[in-house]
């Protein structure tokens, strides 16, 4: 069981990572042009949800963080 769920943690540790890089570079593809734009910009709506992705998957790695040491106080 420990072993399982240091693969999941480490799964959302390297997904928090990727969603993290596609944020930044969707971020940087924004263009002055885009920013005066009416509405948002494409790479805008992509920037934000790769960073909602980010957060969640942080979440997600805080508490099989949270589950390893309720196991671990348990044996």
């Amino acid at each position: 069981m420990q072993t399982f769920l240091i693969i999941l943690l480490v799964a959302a540790m390297i997904a928090t990572l990727v969603a993290l890089i596609r944020g930044i570079i969707a971020f940087l593809q924004t263009t002055e042009a885009e920013l005066k734009g009416e509405g948002p910009a494409t790479s805008s709506v992509k920037s934000n949800k790769m960073m909602q992705a980010r957060v969640m998957f942080q979440a997600l790695a805080i508490l099989i963080v949270v589950v390893i040491l309720f196991a671990a106080g348990r044996t």
